[in-house]
């Protein structure tokens, strides 16, 4: 195992910026009236999940900090499941694409 020295080691780190790179790129096909409801909330907290990883990772020697912003990015995480619940109900993801995103 290869040790880790940055939060860009992780895997669940490199996991979850290619899931928000998906995400970016199928939601560049999002009507434009979405644009500041659905396709900016999912974009957000899609990569907020990994900048709380990152700050997991650099609060990591303090426990409680390190647990929070894991829990946090949890709560990132399904919030964007959420939203691509809606993705898929208004018709702008199809349930390949849907799976594909809410499984990864």
């Amino acid at each position: 195992m290869a040790k880790i020295e940055s939060f860009r080691d992780l895997e669940v780190y490199r996991k979850a910026h290619q899931h928000a790179q998906t995400i970016f790129e199928r939601s560049q096909r999002f009507p434009t009236e979405e644009k500041y409801a659905l396709t900016d909330q999912i974009r957000r907290s899609s990569r907020a999940v990994t900048a709380l990883l990152a700050e997991a990772w650099a609060r990591r020697e303090y426990r409680a900090d390190f647990i929070n912003k894991v829990n946090q990015s949890l709560g990132e995480a399904m919030e964007t499941q959420s939203w691509l619940d809606h993705a898929r109900s208004c018709g702008y993801l199809d349930e390949e694409e849907y799976t594909e995103l809410d499984d990864a």
